[in-house]
Formats: C-alpha cells, sequence, structure tokens
C-alpha cells in the first residue's frame, strides 16, 4: 500500500470524512469500470454497486487491517455488491440494451472504434455469468494481476486462472460463433 494512501486512510479511520473523499476520488473510475461492465452495461445496477461500494467502505474503513491494497479491498467490496445484487434478482445473466448508452460516459467522444469496441464487448458480457464477468473485468479491462484479482475474490490463483479461461473461451464462443 502506498504511503499517501494509508496517510489518508489512517485519518478517515479518525472520522475525516475529506480524507475519505481523496480515497473515492483516486479509486471511483475503477470501481464505477468494474460495476459497469459486472453489471453488463446497466447505469442504475452500476450506480447501486458504485454506490452502496464507497458506503460499505466508509462505514467499515475501521475494519480494514491494510494486509491487501486498498484498491483490492474496495474490488471485494464492489465484487460482494455486484454478487448480492443478482442473488436478488435470481438471475446471473442480463441482458440490456439501456447500457449501451451509459458507455458513452466510458469512451471519448472523438474515438468511435473504441465505443464501438466499448458496446461489442459490453453486449458479449452481458451474456456470461457474474462470475465470468468479475473474471473478465478484473483482469482483461481492470488490468490486475492474477495474485489481486484471486485475492479479490477470495479464491486460489490457479482457481482464478481456470476461470479466467473458461471465461475468455465463453466470451470468444459468443463473440464468434462460427469460431466454436
Amino acid at each position: 500500500m502506498d504511503k499517501k494512501d494509508a496517510e489518508l486512510i489512517e485519518k478517515a479511520k479518525a472520522g475525516d470524512t475529506a480524507s475519505f473523499g481523496l480515497l473515492v476520488n483516486k479509486y471511483q473510475e475503477k470501481i464505477y469500470g468494474l460495476a459497469h461492465y459486472v453489471c453488463a452495461g446497466l447505469r442504475s445496477e452500476a450506480d447501486d454497486v458504485y454506490q452502496e461500494t464507497f458506503i460499505s467502505a466508509f462505514k467499515n474503513i475501521s475494519k480494514f487491517k491494510g494486509k491487501s491494497a486498498f484498491g483490492t479491498w474496495l474490488y471485494r467490496i464492489a465484487a460482494n455488491n455486484c454478487w448480492m445484487k443478482f442473488r436478488k434478482k435470481k438471475t446471473e445473466k442480463l441482458v440490456s440494451m439501456e447500457g449501451l448508452r451509459g458507455l458513452e460516459d466510458i469512451a471519448q467522444p472523438d474515438e468511435s472504434a473504441r465505443k464501438e469496441l466499448s458496446e461489442s464487448v459490453a453486449k458479449a458480457l452481458a451474456k456470461l455469468s457474474v462470475d465470468q464477468r468479475l473474471a473478465i473485468t478484473l483482469a482483461d479491462i481492470q488490468g490486475l494481476s492474477m495474485e489481486e484479482a484471486a485475492k479479490v475474490l477470495k479464491i486460489t490463483v490457479p482457481a482464478f486462472k481456470t476461470r479466467l479461461f473458461r471465461a475468455r473461451a465463453a466470451l470468444k464462443k459468443i463473440s464468434d460463433p462460427l469460431a466454436a
């Protein structure tokens, strides 16, 4: 954990909301990105997960022991919130065109090719299970190492590698049905 995060965390634990606000500013894009892709582009669902993640982190910051990076801890909270959201809906798969409009916020306005790619990725991810979406999002979209992603999901590195391999295979099958 970097020194600046450690200082901000200690101040936040002491009740300094401004310090917690700085932590939110640092991690908000990554957490929203995770929520957006795991919630299959459903903006309202992603917004809920995003808000619930930071509310939960604020309420439980005193429980953060620093054994992992603060970002890893936040990813774990966000992943748990994603799982809870889909358990409530009693569905693992979710397809929505509404969420594709939210990708405009992620893509650069002058990068139409990037926007088109993001839309395609969101459509394909929507067809995967929550576990598969989390694996792809953490490793391939957020850029976490295998070790970090496994820690976030509370599984072993070999189990994460297997999950990621299967998720990529499923994504490839969805993206190119003729290749299957």
